[in-house]
């Protein structure tokens, strides 16, 4: 057992115990106030971190309650990149952290509040220990990641990155290469008396969505999961579009548009799309509108305006209005750069397992920053239902999460 090992199981109860209390907090995002950009429960998140990190010793910093930063050492030079908040969960109880079976489950305990507590005891086994450093390391912590990350665009522009960062919102062994994304929320008309709900979150496969027509209710499940890996759920939308009968030409139209099970988006983007991703993960009325939103990943060797165009071309000819849309470029960082190669000698060293660079469909914290790299918190082959009910993190994961990110500090700043 290495020295650092020993840290972290001296340290483990205390560990989860942190985590428990970040995961407490329903750290959703909510209305705006003064002083809390995405609501008080975020802030209370960021809040509870900055000060146990001020606790173990760190140098600690609010940024307007939009992201907080902890330091060891002066002027940082690895920067790594976690949030605190989270997308909806299950029921009430989602917030309690349960352990069961070596697995730690709660709302967050792998996206992204589980890896953000293995950060920090990653820098408190360095500090403790007594480690020479020869350069600073900073952790930062978010708290929107999952509504657009205008944290870290607000952190940008009053604060400045530290040349390497990485984030532990994604897989091993590294993910250096992302697809691009665009998120699209249309309405119309609604020319029959049905009212739908479906989706809460624009970035989820709806797991239910509930119809009500001439007094009968429908409710039709699926399956959740990311957006970025529609293939693993089973949307509830496009079963009950599957499903419609009735007299409404836009419902009909949406109907085409998005068949069931057609997670490649082929009915809209044709032949094109190749390892492309459309989800349609909302759709509600409210009195005679129908409104809804769509999530796309798209190739690197596409663009936001060309994929966007294509999509708008459909919407206009089915009767469909676009209300808003944002996007991102795909991103990528070289695989041959002196941190990817340290990154990844750090796992192989760790895990035994052969390092190599992996590109995928969803939009890890590091998207918009230019050099990132999400390295973790995944294992390969394990899936901790993250945006799904009994989303978790196993206790021998969040220690050995903890344990690389100290090697990796070790290996990049001593």
């Amino acid at each position: 057992m290495t020295e650092i090992r020993k840290y972290l199981e001296e340290h483990r109860e205390e560990m989860i115990s942190l985590l428990a209390e970040l995961t407490a907090i329903s750290s959703v995002q909510g209305k705006a106030e003064e002083g809390c950009p995405f609501g008080t429960e975020p802030a209370r998140a960021l809040e509870l971190m900055l000060r146990s990190c001020g606790e173990y010793g760190f140098k600690v910093e609010n940024i307007d309650n939009y992201a907080g930063s902890a330091d060891l050492g002066d002027d940082p030079q690895l920067g790594i990149l976690t949030h605190l908040d989270v997308v909806p969960g299950w029921g009430e109880d989602c917030f309690t952290l349960k352990r069961s079976g070596g697995r730690l489950i709660a709302r967050g305990a792998i996206d992204d509040k589980g890896p953000a507590a293995a950060s920090v005891f990653a820098l408190r086994a360095v500090k403790e220990l007594g480690i020479p450093l020869k350069k600073g390391v900073r952790l930062i912590f978010g708290t929107n990641e999952e509504n657009g990350s205008a944290d870290i665009a607000y952190y940008r522009k009053h604060r400045s990155l530290p040349p390497m960062v990485f984030t532990p919102d994604g897989e091993y062994p590294l993910i250096n290469g992302e697809k691009g994304m665009l998120r699209v929320w249309f309405s119309t008309t609604l020319d029959a008396n049905v009212e739908i709900s479906a989706g809460e979150v624009i970035n989820a496969v709806p797991g239910s969505c509930t119809v009500t027509e001439c007094g009968k209710i429908r409710i039709y499940r699926g399956k959740s999961a990311h957006a970025s890996t529609p293939e693993k759920g089973e949307n509830s939308i496009t079963k009950f579009l599957e499903d419609y009968s009735g007299e409404s030409k836009i419902i009909k139209s949406i109907q085409h548009l998005f068949p069931h099970h057609d997670v490649g988006g082929k009915a809209i983007f044709g032949d094109i799309s190749g390892n492309l991703t459309c989800v349609i993960s909302m759709l509600k009325t409210v009195e005679n509108r129908l409104s809804g939103a769509v999530d796309i990943r798209f190739p690197m060797d596409r663009t936001k305006q060309e994929i966007f165009g294509m999509l708008e071309e459909k919407f206009s000819a089915a009767g469909l209005k676009i209300d808003d849309w944002e996007g991102v470029e795909p991103h990528y960082t070289e695989e041959n750069s002196a941190f990817v190669q340290a990154l990844l000698r750090v796992y192989e060293r760790m895990t035994g397992e052969k390092g190599e660079c992996l590109t995928i469909g969803g939009g890890t914290y590091v998207h918009e920053i230019p050099g990132g790299v999400a390295f973790g918190a995944e294992f390969p082959g394990e899936d901790g239902n993250m945006h799904s009910p009994g989303e978790f993190i196993t206790e021998e994961n969040l220690l050995k999460n903890a344990e690389i990110m100290a090697e990796a500090i070790i290996e990049l700043c001593s």
